[in-house]
């Protein structure tokens, strides 16, 4: 029986107790979904005809623009929030106390805040007429405090010696924090990165409240003006437009999983020396001149004198 760090190795009769809650638990999961298939099918909710909506063209057309739509907030916020993510850990990090306190009210500030609060502040305060710019500053800036507290992490994992190394060569500490620091922190931190993008991908979907045409807020119009059957297709549009989602966000973790490995292949291309071999170290034999006994000895001669080329008189 293992040991773990965690907790205690169960015995026989915790395994037995376990299988049975994991049973029970299982066969309870399976009946509730079972269940509410029952009645979404019992209200008509299931029929073909409800999902045969996704057949139109202008259904079609509406998603595609809406994922559309959601990429492009989501990539202007992307990048947003990486930019002020290094830019507030800088200024977390930095010497100048005006700097790092205004860095670090700036984060506490708008990581305290309801996202949904800020995107709203923003689109009233300054972008009414545009909802994507809108969208895209307010994921910036709450997502960019969450990044700069991901790398400011990741610089502090950093190794003291490093940055030692990097000052005692001469370089200034705007050299260490580009080419040292910052390139570590980000290679060792990127899966939270990508999570955090993920994060974003999915907080676009509050566009709906400032009337941002993305994906949740074309399910809702496509949802609410479209009947079929004296009903409305909600079930339907939420299963379509939520698949989207999981899709989009597999597809970057994905690309997140590829760049990671991709990043621990070496890159330099610089050739490896070869390794200098035993036969080309020069011997005492080899070196020209008097040798140690008169007979080409290399050992002490009589007397105990070391050295080669010294003899005794």
């Amino acid at each position: 029986m293992s040991a773990s760090v965690l907790y205690d190795a169960p015995g026989p009769k915790a395994v037995v107790r376990n299988r049975i809650y994991a049973v029970v638990g299982s066969l309870a999961i399976v009946a509730l979904i079972a269940v509410s298939i029952m009645r979404l099918a019992d209200k008509g909710h299931l029929a073909p005809e409800m999902w045969d909506i996704f057949n139109y063209a202008g259904i079609r057309q509406n998603i595609a623009d809406a994922v559309l739509a959601t990429l492009k907030a989501f990539g202007l916020a992307a990048v947003g929030s990486l930019v002020l993510g290094v830019l507030l850990a800088v200024g977390r990090l930095s010497d100048h106390k005006p700097v790092r306190w205004a860095a670090t009210t700036f984060i506490e500030l708008f990581r305290s805040l309801p996202l949904l609060i800020t995107i709203y502040a923003i689109w009233v305060g300054f972008l009414t007429d545009y909802s994507m710019w809108a969208l895209a500053a307010g994921l910036s800036v709450y997502n960019g405090c969450v990044q700069a507290e991901v790398l400011r992490a990741g610089i502090n994992s950093v190794p003291k010696g490093q940055s030692e190394a990097a000052y005692a060569l001469g370089m200034s500490k705007t050299q260490v924090m580009t080419t040292v620091l910052m390139p570590q922190a980000i290679r060792s931190m990127l899966p939270t990165i990508i999570s955090q993008l993920v994060v974003t991908l999915k907080d676009t979907s509050l566009g709906f409240i400032i009337l941002y045409p993305e994906l949740l807020q074309t399910a809702r119009l496509i949802a609410s003006n479209t009947q079929v059957n004296g009903q409305y297709p909600y079930v339907s549009t939420i299963v379509v437009i939520g698949t989207i989602y999981i899709a989009m966000c597999l597809l970057l973790s994905a690309l997140a999983t590829w760049i990671e490995k991709r990043g621990r292949r070496a890159k330099t291309g610089i050739k490896v020396a070869p390794g200098v071999q035993t036969a080309d170290i020069p011997t005492v034999e080899d070196i020209p001149g008097p040798r140690a006994g008169g007979a080409g000895g290399a050992g002490p001669t009589d007397g105990g004198t070391a050295g080669a080329g010294v003899t005794k008189d």
